[in-house]
C-alpha cells in the first residue's frame, strides 16, 4: 500500500505565489497574503491543509503546480484535492472515510 506523503512546513516564510506565503509556528501553519495571516490549521491537520489550499486553486489564487511546488506534495494529490472540492464541496473533507 503506497504510503502518504505529507506537506512540508518550514517554520520560515515560504513563498506560495508572489502575493502568498506560509509559515509553521507552534504546531500551527499560517497562510498569509502580503502580510496579513488568512487562514491556519494544525500541522496535523491534512483535510484542512487539502481544502484550503483547493479553495487557493479554485479561486484562480494559485495554480496545481505552484501548490505541488511550495509544500513538496506529488501533483496527483493536489489534482485529487482539486476534484474532491468541485464534486463534494468542502464536507468532502472532513467526512469520515468510508468503511
Amino acid at each position: 500500500m503506497p504510503q502518504i506523503k505529507l506537506p512540508i512546513f518550514p517554520a520560515s516564510n515560504t513563498p506560495i505565489t508572489s502575493e502568498l506565503a506560509f509559515q509553521e509556528r507552534d504546531a500551527v501553519v499560517w497562510y498569509f497574503n502580503g502580510h496579513l495571516p488568512v487562514f491556519s490549521h494544525p500541522v496535523t491537520y491534512i483535510a484542512s491543509f487539502r481544502f484550503f489550499t483547493s479553495q487557493l486553486i479554485a479561486n484562480g489564487n494559485a495554480s496545481q503546480s505552484e501548490i505541488s511546488r511550495a509544500f513538496g506534495v506529488p501533483m496527483v494529490s493536489v489534482k485529487r484535492a482539486c476534484k474532491k472540492l468541485r464534486d463534494e464541496g468542502a464536507a468532502g473533507f472532513f467526512r469520515p472515510p468510508d468503511s
